[in-house]
């Protein structure tokens, strides 16, 4: 079964992705999975969104020539 999100008044994509995967990054991947309310801003409460499985990609601060 896929993880769901039921949102509160006022939730937004970037809002709901920092709260579910800790990176406003995430939006993206909400918004694919979830085509049906993509043109919604700022959600109502009770809409119930699909979760898929995302992470943050690491980002190395090195330069190219330093990471192995």
């Amino acid at each position: 079964m896929a993880k769901t999100y039921r949102t509160v008044q006022g939730d937004m994509w970037d809002s709901i992705a920092k709260t579910l995967y800790g990176s406003e990054s995430g939006m993206t991947k909400l918004l694919e999975a979830n085509g049906d309310y993509a043109d919604i801003v700022v959600f109502p409460a009770g809409i119930t969104l699909v979760v898929p499985a995302w992470e943050a990609p690491k980002i190395s601060r090195l330069p190219p020539w330093r990471r192995s």
